[in-house]
């Protein structure tokens, strides 16, 4: 296996960061992360909708690409040992679901590790195949997402107001396993993201994994990063600034067409940055929790759960008052803790603890530590 890439460890970090600053939004709704589906979480004015903006899909595509790049390094790894993949693969693919599934049920409504795990499988059978059967797939299946997006768009945007509504659950916190049993009950609605996550996935992870492949992330690789920045930075956020700001019909377009192009922007300049300089203290918190990824996405969002539902500190419901800005003050503490916590357990440890298991789960297959 070659060398670990420091620019990856950041990325992942900075992306587990911001996953976090859009999904404190739905921890700190009154009634939970249910409450988006009742219109609870709606911008309602110009600072909360700039700091949703912000965030919103943006560090997910970036989370998404990296997944993609990580599994190139684990095919590249296979391919240089002569070891038949996906071979047990999808061994690995199962556990993750797994570890998505209880996610889901006894912390987080709206989990994305189910959907990755789903996904890899695919890619994992298509990451191998020639240059150009990917491009055709990545061309052809990207284009039919974007296609019936912007055809559910325009219903959404032109169809006049209705009162009709889907039921949905009734979104309290005052109990955990009143929650754990909503989710139950609500699978399918609550998991119906995964129609939209694993195509959209599918493309960003073997975009990922051609980005790696094209040297983006290579000592050689500025002039790539460079147009990658320009494009995602000087033409992805104008255009997210318009999606944000036109209105809750583009809410599609406006999270999941436009932010990988900002996520592209995004890796590129954040991995010229990283080869450009040296490491310091929030560089070195920022690699800690990208190597633990996986485990700092579950404890980010079990601590954000226990402090502002009802059934923990409950506070949510005490400082509703007080949003914005107490919502940005609880992800700068959350973060702040994972960025202290993650040096120090690898001070001990060679992986986050969800990964430990995980390869203890997996003890045998390939390296996991990409």
């Amino acid at each position: 296996m070659p060398d670990r890439i420091p620019a990856l460890d950041v990325l992942r970090g900075v992306a587990i960061l911001g996953t976090l600053a859009s999904n404190v939004w739905l921890f700190t709704a009154v009634g939970g992360p249910a409450a988006l589906l009742k219109g609870g979480v709606d911008a309602t004015d110009a600072v909360r909708t700039a700091l949703i903006t912000l965030s919103n899909g943006k560090f997910l595509a970036l989370l998404t690409l990296l997944f993609g790049v990580g599994l190139e390094i684990q095919y590249g790894s296979a391919v240089r040992r002569g070891v038949p993949w996906p071979g047990r693969y999808p061994v690995r693919a199962a556990i993750l679901f797994v570890e998505g599934l209880l996610h889901y049920l006894l912390v987080f409504e709206f989990d994305v590790l189910m959907g990755y795990a789903i996904t890899s499988l695919l890619v994992a059978h298509l990451i191998g195949r020639s240059d150009r059967v990917v491009r055709a797939w990545m061309w052809g299946s990207g284009s039919v997402f974007a296609v019936v997006l912007l055809g559910v768009t325009a219903l959404l945007v032109t169809a006049p107001p209705t009162t009709a509504s889907v039921p949905v659950p009734a979104g309290s916190t005052a109990s955990w396993t009143a929650q754990v049993a909503e989710r139950v009950t609500g699978f399918a609605l609550f998991r119906a993201e995964l129609l939209l996550i694993v195509p959209s996935a599918a493309v960003l992870f073997l975009l990922g994994s051609r980005l790696l492949r094209a040297g983006a992330f290579d000592a050689g690789g500025t002039r790539l990063r460079r147009r990658l920045a320009v494009a995602g930075l000087g033409v992805g956020v104008p255009i997210n600034a318009l999606t944000a700001l036109a209105g809750p019909g583009w809410v599609l377009v406006d999270r999941y067409l436009v932010p990988p192009l900002v996520a592209l922007g995004l890796l590129g300049a954040i991995t010229e940055l990283v080869a450009r300089t040296r490491g310091g203290v929030l560089r070195c918190g920022l690699a800690a929790v990208g190597r633990t990824a996986l485990s700092c996405y579950v404890l980010q969002n079990a601590l954000a759960a226990a402090l502002c539902f009802d059934w923990g500190l409950g506070l949510a419901t005490r400082f509703t008052d007080a949003r914005p800005w107490w919502v940005v003050g609880l992800w700068a503490g959350i973060s702040l803790v994972l960025l202290l916590a993650a040096p120090a357990w690898l001070r001990r440890f060679p992986r986050g603890p969800v990964e430990l298991l995980t390869h203890h789960l997996y003890r045998g297959g390939s390296d996991v530590r990409a």
